[in-house]
């Protein structure tokens, strides 16, 4: 029997959603081969919870926790922390340190993704189209007019390193600008202003299944809000249609281009990156390596979609840490 380490919480906006995340996984495990221990990871304490909800402080030393006088080391750690310091790669490298196996991709890939601007940088050379984007660091003189010259209107002001639509705003009119970009700098000191894509939004896992990358059926986003905001993702405020309504032609060419994507940057574990096609063309938005992992989220819905249950999700995602 492996003792199974599922962390989640994190630091950031999306803590609440992770502990979902982590709770399903939880759930779902395969008792018959591993044990599993909910560690929560927050800025003031790491502790593990036990079903009556009783918390034992983890030891950061070696990433082990003492229960009733037993000291318990994880044969593996299940990462389900979306946003710092799960996604971005600081518990990735301080496994790497301890020497224990991890369900996500390593430290270096997981900090390239978290940054948007840098992840979309690398992808460029490879052939992958993205929207026109404007950079700025918090303190930069904002020349309004030359931003939106560049990009256009309208456009989106997204936080450079946040997920699940925290700070994004879709700005129609030059008034809103500076209010979107204060939004925005709630979340992060780095921003990311993008021009608008007016096109099909698609999402689309890439995981390594039994030793084989394989992308997952693609599901389409329709929101009923202006954009895939934080209601439409949580809230119901959407649509989301798996397999989504593509022509073989345009569904061949998202899954070479997500596929591609995962290979250029040698990821592991799972991926879920967002396009918008344009004329049959995807444009990458982000590529995610901590997606959620509620019965609601689209990792799940497209793995159900491709025959994959949550058990067999998590055991291949564990099997292949391991290895």
């Amino acid at each position: 029997m492996k003792n199974i380490a599922i962390i989640m919480g994190g630091y950031s906006s999306e803590y609440q959603i992770s502990l979902k995340s982590g709770n399903v996984v939880y759930q779902n495990l395969d008792q018959s081969k591993y044990k599993g221990y909910r560690i929560h990871i927050f800025k003031e304490k790491w502790v593990y919870v036990d079903d009556n909800d009783q918390e034992f402080p983890i030891d950061k030393n070696d990433f082990s926790v003492t229960v009733n006088g037993q000291k318990v080391t994880f044969d593996c750690v299940f990462n389900a922390i979306h946003g710092t310091p799960g996604e971005d790669g600081l518990m990735q490298a301080y496994f790497e340190l301890l020497n224990i196996k991890q369900t996500s991709c390593d430290y270096y890939q997981a900090a390239l993704t978290f940054n948007k601007r840098d992840l979309l940088s690398v992808l460029k050379p490879y052939g992958i189209k993205t929207a026109t984007s404007f950079y700025l660091n918090q303190g930069d003189a904002i020349d309004v007019d030359a931003i939106i010259e560049r990009v256009g209107l309208p456009c989106f002001v997204k936080p450079n390193k946040s997920g699940s639509s925290f700070g994004i705003s879709k700005v129609h009119q030059k008034e809103d600008f500076l209010t979107a970009v204060e939004n925005a700098y709630k979340e992060d000191n780095e921003i990311i202003i993008e021009s608008f894509l007016d096109g099909t939004e698609v999402s689309v896992g890439v995981i390594n299944y039994k030793g084989e990358v394989i992308v997952l059926p693609i599901t389409e986003i329709v929101s009923e809000n202006d954009f895939f905001d934080y209601e439409a993702k949580y809230l119901g405020k959407s649509q989301e249609i798996t397999p989504a309504r593509l022509t073989p032609e345009t569904e061949a060419r998202v899954r070479e281009v997500a596929k591609k994507a995962y290979e250029v940057l040698k990821m592991s574990g799972f991926s879920r990156s967002e396009y918008i096609l344009v004329n049959g063309e995807p444009h990458m938005l982000e590529m995610n390596t901590i997606p959620g992992l509620t019965n609601e989220s689209l990792i799940p819905q497209q793995a159900k979609e491709a025959g994959i249950s949550l058990q067999d999700l998590f055991t291949n995602a564990i099997e292949l840490a391991l290895a």
